[in-house]
């Protein structure tokens, strides 16, 4: 049974810095695309970040530097640093892994590409 288990979300001030973690189980990821998306109270979930086995990273265009996406595939993790956080960065953040490969960049934000999802974790940014 594959697992995706978020760690790392909270409450911090606008400003401020979270490190979230998202550890796999139950299969290998290492050749495997991993993202990491996000969804706020009455919004769409929308895409944060992603990288590729290679090494490849994809970002969504309100990330603009504060964000850095990384993955210890030894450890079948990926992780999202966040820097500078703002109130509306407040939302329930998800980690996805596809099980198979992404082919084209631009769909590397697609959530239907992605087939393992994590439970959320919430993060809650005080202004």
């Amino acid at each position: 049974q594959v697992q995706l288990v978020e760690s790392g979300g909270g409450l911090v001030q606008a400003g401020g810095s979270l490190r979230l973690s998202c550890a796999a189980s139950g299969r290998t990821f290492s050749r495997n695309p991993m993202g990491w998306f996000r969804q706020a109270p009455g919004k769409e979930r929308e895409f944060v970040a992603a990288i590729t086995s290679g090494g490849s990273i994809f970002y969504g265009d309100f990330v603009k530097g504060r964000f850095t996406i990384s993955r210890d595939s030894a450890k079948n993790t990926v992780y999202l640093q966040m820097n500078s956080l703002k109130f509306e960065d407040t939302a329930v953040y998800y980690c996805a892994a596809a099980g198979g490969f992404i082919t084209m960049s631009r769909r590397m934000g697609d959530m239907t590409q992605y087939d393992y999802w994590g439970q959320g974790t919430q993060v809650t940014v005080s202004s």
